[in-house]
């Protein structure tokens, strides 16, 4: 407000001078006052000439200071995207790979788990195609019911002979006292000449591959009363 006041009475001045100025004898008749006058207000000119540029860069250089920091941020914020659209992209390019490496993964196990099967199937069937020979022989042979019967026990051992080296052992049972864990009791014989529970008979074989039990023997015991139980 004071500024506005000062400028106003800066223009009276000049309009002043102006009305003055169209009477020179009057002004040269004021002596030196008038001079002194004219003096002040060509200074107080000089001041307003100086003073609007002043103002106005002041102005034009608090508005770019405001502009700066705005400006600035628009450029982080941009940055920031920027950024992250590259983070995004190595994450989807990452998601590919990781999905590649796993159908790999699965496929390869997939392959392996189906050779390893064939291996096995393979070294579990290879040892009994010759006791198939055997038979195929007996059953072409012409010779007597004792040569027919003699030919098939053969085979009987050799059949043995290919579980046992696949570790598969029969399970023990005439001689051996009944144990529920490997035998199956399909019957008793009343008898006092044998143990209470003893296995007196074999139906069908039991068999086990090293401590684990592929399926029970089919057994007979003695029952007999005169016993405690061993």
């Amino acid at each position: 407000m004071a500024k506005r006041e000062k400028s106003w009475d800066r223009v009276a001045r000049w309009a002043g001078l102006e009305k003055t100025g169209k009477d020179k004898t009057k002004r040269n008749n004021e002596g030196p006052m008038s001079t002194t006058n004219e003096a002040t207000m060509q200074d107080e000119a000089r001041e307003e000439s100086t003073f609007e540029p002043s103002t106005a860069s002041r102005t034009v250089r608090q508005a770019g200071e405001e502009t700066a920091p705005e400006a600035g941020a628009l450029s982080a914020a941009q940055a920031e995207i920027e950024q992250l659209r590259g983070e995004k992209e190595q994450l989807l390019d990452r998601l590919a790979r990781l999905q590649a490496e796993f159908d790999n993964a699965r496929k390869r196990e997939q392959k392996e788990r189906a050779d390893a099967r064939e291996y096995t199937v393979g070294a579990t069937v290879e040892p009994f195609l010759g006791v198939m020979d055997n038979f195929q022989l007996a059953l072409k042979s012409e010779g007597t019911a004792e040569q027919l019967r003699a030919g098939v026990e053969l085979i009987l051992k050799q059949m043995e002979e290919a579980l046992r080296g696949l570790q598969v052992q029969p399970v023990e049972t005439v001689g051996a006292q009944f144990d529920p864990r490997v035998h199956e009791a399909l019957g008793s014989i009343e008898t006092s000449e044998f143990p209470d529970h003893q296995v007196l008979e074999e139906i069908r074989r039991g068999y086990k591959i090293r401590e684990k039990l592929l399926r029970p023997a089919l057994v007979r015991i003695a029952s007999n009363t005169a016993q405690v139980p061993a």
